[in-house]
Parts: structure tokens; C-alpha cells; sequence
């Protein structure tokens, strides 16, 4: 583990034009690094999102053909810096895609990547609804990547709403948990900032979170890219409905400060678990 780094989230608003938003993506991403960026982390679905009566579109394409992997791995090799793309949709063998995240290197080499384990099947509102796993296939398996500065635990969006993922991967030695999100607007409000600093409370890791901002379609998300240290304070923001650079300082020494003050990851104990209701009885 080195000394500081800075971070820089790369907020967007991803269109239907995959290279028309790509394009975006990197004059966004070179004004990040002019601002003395280490590394940098886009939004999920930054490539490509548009909602409509169809759908949620994403635009997947074979990893090796994807211009996103292409152009940001180019990117990361000609400036020097890491690049965690958030995440694009990659085909998958059922017919479905997989919501994947990749860590590039300064030398513009994929060093992890990542397929996002839980998917937004919600209902909202009668005219708001979201099922992700009618186009999108699950992950199955948790991902940890090696930084100059530490591990980086992986998680994409939703999967902010399952605890015990964030647990194990600090528990595997996260020093930084990733959470990339195209966060819809209407939940955002209520728990976007709460869920991220619970996150980093609990684990005692420093979270990055990218969200998307702006409208794609019928969809409208809600921005407010968040970096939140180990001690749950929010020491980076970004706007609601812009696009925007957010910068800042990290000092990966703060982890083991806050974990020392409070050693949770070291207190869990073995309990009873009651029995897990069925269906019928819940009704």
C-alpha cells in the first residue's frame, strides 16, 4: 500500500448513442486526469442506458469488439492512470447480457473484472417499474482487485442493498469498495446517501460510488456521486442533474484508524438463525 492517490468520479449522462456518450466519456476523463486524477471511476451502464416501453437498453457487445474496453484501455495506457469503467453489458450465454465491471491498469491492462450479482427487479409505482433480469444474466462470484493503494472490493448499484457482500469483501482484505450505479431517481432520494455511508461505516473501507445523472428515455437518475471515508463522512459530491468531475484526496491509512477504533469486522459471532418463512405462511 503507497500514500495518497486521488480519485476523480467521471459522472455522466449516458445516451442511446453508445459513441456519441463514449466520446463524452473521455474528454471528461482526460480533464480529470488534467486535474491530477490516479484513477478514475465511471457510472453503471456509462457507455450506453435508454429506458423505454421495451426496456432498459444497454447496448451489449463481445468484450473483445466492446469500443469502451478498446478506447479506455488506450486511454489508461497513454495517461497513465487506472480506470474502473463502472460498468457495460457484455453478451451473455443464455441470451441475456452480464452487467460487468473492469479494472484497468496504468498500462491499460484489465486487471479484474466483475458481473453484478444482484439485479434491480423492483416496482415502484404502477407506471414505474424496473426488471433487469428480463435482459440481464447474474453474477455469481464476489471480486477483489489489487491497486497501488490497496484491494478493491467490487459491487455495481444495487447490490449496495445487500450488507453481507460488503462485509466479505472487507473481510477478504477491501481496503475501497466500488459501487458504480445508474440509481433511479425516485430512490435515490431516500437512499442513496444513507445505504453508501452504512456501507462504509460497517466495513470500515472508503466507497466510491459513480451514479449517472439526467434522463435516459422514460428513466431519470439521480447523480450526487458520492466518496465516502471509512468513518461514513461524505468528503466528495457531486451536482443532482449535471454531469461533472468529482475529485478526491484518499489516504488509504484511514482504514485501519477507523478499523481500530471500532474492530466490528472482528466482533461477529456465531447465532440461531430463525426459520425462513414460506410464501403461503406469509400470506
Amino acid at each position: 500500500m503507497t500514500d495518497t492517490f486521488k480519485i476523480a468520479l467521471v459522472q455522466t449522462c449516458a445516451g442511446a448513442d453508445m459513441h456519441g456518450t463514449l466520446d463524452r466519456a473521455e474528454e471528461m476523463a482526460r480533464n480529470a486526469v488534467s486535474e491530477g486524477a490516479d484513477m478514475l471511476q465511471f457510472a453503471e451502464f456509462f457507455s450506453c442506458y435508454h429506458v423505454d416501453d421495451e426496456g432498459i437498453h444497454t447496448g451489449p457487445l463481445p468484450e473483445e469488439s466492446h469500443p469502451a474496453v478498446t478506447k479506455f484501455s488506450r486511454l489508461a495506457a497513454e495517461l497513465g492512470v487506472w480506470i474502473d469503467l463502472g460498468s457495460i453489458t457484455v453478451p451473455a450465454p443464455d441470451g441475456r447480457a452480464y452487467n460487468r465491471q473492469y479494472v484497468i491498469d496504468n498500462n491499460g491492462v484489465v486487471q479484474a473484472t466483475y458481473e453484478k450479482i444482484h439485479l434491480f427487479d423492483v416496482n415502484l409505482a404502477d407506471d414505474d417499474r424496473y426488471r433487469e433480469s428480463a435482459s440481464l444474466c447474474p453474477g455469481e462470484r464476489a471480486v477483489i482487485a489489487d491497486t497501488p493503494w490497496g484491494k478493491l472490493g467490487l459491487t455495481i448499484c444495487y447490490d449496495v442493498r445487500f450488507p453481507h457482500l460488503y462485509r466479505d469483501l472487507a473481510k477478504a482484505g477491501a481496503d475501497f469498495l466500488t459501487v458504480p450505479a445508474a440509481f433511479t431517481h425516485r430512490t435515490g432520494q431516500d437512499h442513496w446517501h444513507v445505504l453508501l455511508r452504512a456501507r462504509a461505516i460497517e466495513t470500515g473501507c472508503f466507497v466510491f460510488a459513480t451514479c449517472q445523472s439526467g434522463k435516459h428515455g422514460k428513466a431519470r437518475t439521480y447523480g450526487h456521486s458520492l466518496v465516502v471515508n471509512p468513518w461514513g463522512e461524505i468528503i466528495a459530491e457531486g451536482p443532482e442533474d449535471e454531469e461533472a468531475i468529482v475529485i478526491a484526496e484518499i489516504d488509504p491509512r484511514e482504514v485501519a484508524t477507523a478499523r481500530e477504533r471500532i474492530p466490528a469486522l472482528k466482533h461477529d459471532r456465531l447465532y440461531a438463525v430463525p426459520a425462513i418463512a414460506s410464501a403461503d405462511a406469509a400470506q
